[in-house]
């Protein structure tokens, strides 16, 4: 049993530690959770799930952000819940028991959105709720939590989110920086980065300046396919092959 969860989860058991002896909240181990899926095991450019939100949130950097504090909030509280229950969920309706935790998750997130950012909520719309059926969620349930205790469960829920979000805002930063010229716009910190200023909207780089560095930037106009949620797949598809070129143990991952 132990050796089956040990090549279930990636966790083995550390031959020289004294029996009772408890683990730290943040050592070695616990730190890998929350950085491995950034990076060498990303939900999104490594896992390649989760893609669906990814390609329809992502026009804009501030809705691509809330999206990623919510996944973060949904995927860290549901591996928590779901390790404190592992041991007495039966294994026949355990997927159900998970589905019902995420659920309830993805409503607290829904409501809440409603009374803080309602602009947003309408932005996003039904993506919250598909929140429920996003793979990386389930599956770090399945794989992770049902098997570890409660605290490293949470840890690999927040990391799994922050890998999952780190994409989407990344994405979001290129297809509206390119898209519309902007960022954050929105926000409360909405900023015009370049464009052709007028009465109503001024931006930093005015393109359509005579003078000054705008008048460098004459030629530059923004370009209306980054706004597509077509744009999206092409940009995770750089950032996938940007990664794989710098990490060559990662070209024949998944």
């Amino acid at each position: 049993m132990a050796e089956s969860t040990e090549l279930k989860t990636g966790v083995v058991a550390d031959p020289k530690k004294p029996a009772g002896e408890k683990d730290p909240l943040f050592g070695k181990k616990e730190k890998i959770l929350i950085t491995d899926p950034l990076l060498d095991n990303n939900p999104i450019t490594i896992q390649v799930l989760g893609v669906c939100s990814a390609l329809a949130v992502t026009s804009l950097v501030y809705p691509s952000l809330v999206m990623a504090v919510a996944v973060v909030f949904v995927t860290a509280f549901s591996s928590l819940a779901t390790s404190l229950m592992r041991n007495i969920i039966p294994k026949a309706v355990r997927l159900i028991v998970q589905l019902v935790i995420i659920a309830t998750l993805v409503t607290l997130v829904n409501e809440a959105l409603k009374v803080l950012a309602f602009p947003v909520y309408k932005q996003l719309s039904v993506y919250i709720g598909l929140i429920i059926t996003n793979c990386i969620v389930m599956g770090r349930l399945e794989a992770f939590a049902m098997a570890n205790k409660p605290w490293r469960a949470f840890l690999d829920g927040v990391g799994n989110g922050l890998g999952y979000g780190l994409i989407l805002v990344a994405v979001g930063v290129v297809r509206e920086l390119f898209g519309k010229g902007s960022l954050f716009a929105g926000s409360p910190i909405a900023m015009n980065i370049i464009g052709p200023s007028g009465d109503t909207t001024q931006y930093w780089i005015n393109t359509a300046a005579d003078s000054g560095l705008g008048s460098f930037f004459g030629w530059y106009a923004n370009n209306n396919l980054m706004v597509l949620p077509a744009a999206a797949m092409f940009v995770i598809a750089v950032f996938i092959w940007i990664q794989r070129s710098y990490n060559s143990k990662l070209v024949d991952v998944s």
